[in-house]
């Protein structure tokens, strides 16, 4: 791997299953619902069909067949679809919005607060997600993630792998391509980062999909500049 990190000034983070563990989070949130009304349901396959609706209205974006939408709208969408399906008809609007929003309330990995509150003391620290900015900061309040800077899709109206979302934090942050490190624990989102300049970070999530059908990525490539197991020791391996 590199080691080629000394012009590093700022660390753009993936968010969904790199700094929260969006899976049990949601996987809480749509049984407690069920059991307030009563439903019995495969609640894993709820939450991974829920994501689900989110990757396939990014794709009909990608694929011209619909406009840019926030993440919250794709999610609403899908939910509603599920809710149907699962006979879980009982919600109010407010209850189904406030469901709906289970995406702003996901738990940090056990090592993500601290991790980034090291990082934060030398380098600017903040997000680089498809989700809309709203739903990252609310976010953030909720699990104490120590952001600098929130910054989304949304801001190029569009979505990663897209180059102008990537190049957009550095532009944003008024810094060069290589002075950004992009860190997730996806191997497509950094080697697409990497193609135009950025630096690359990688911490594995192995747990990220549970026992859903699609498998994490355990191990970085040569091509990956930084790799920890932890964002502690990823601190540490950036000089923190």
């Amino acid at each position: 791997m590199s080691s080629d990190i000394s012009q590093v000034k700022a660390l753009v983070f993936d968010v969904f299953g790199t700094v929260v563990d969006w899976r049990s989070s949601i996987i809480r949130e749509i049984s407690a619902v069920g059991k307030q009304l009563g439903v019995d349901g495969d609640w894993e396959a709820f939450a991974d069909r829920w994501r689900g609706g989110y990757h396939d209205g990014m794709q009909s974006f990608r694929d011209g067949k619909r406009g840019w939408m926030t993440a919250d709208t794709m999610h609403r969408e899908r939910l509603d679809i599920l809710l149907s399906e699962y006979g879980m008809t009982g919600l109010s609007e407010d209850e189904t919005e406030h469901l709906n929003k289970a995406w702003h309330r996901l738990d940090p990995w056990p090592d993500s607060v601290a991790g980034l509150t090291r990082l934060k003391s030398r380098y600017i620290i903040g997000t680089l997600s498809n989700g809309n900015v709203g739903l990252l900061v609310n976010m953030a309040k909720y699990g104490g993630l120590p952001w600098d800077v929130v910054l989304a899709g949304e801001l190029a109206q569009s979505y990663k792998p897209d180059p102008k979302v990537y190049l957009s934090a550095a532009t944003l942050l008024g810094l060069e391509p290589g002075e950004v490190m992009m860190c997730a624990a996806h191997l497509h989102d950094l080697h697409a980062a990497a193609k135009l300049g950025l630096r690359t970070g990688f911490v594995a999530r192995p747990t990220e999909y549970g026992s859903g059908s699609r498998k994490p990525d355990l191990v970085a490539d040569d091509s990956i500049d930084v790799a920890a197991e932890t964002y502690d020791e990823f601190a540490t391996k950036m000089g923190v």
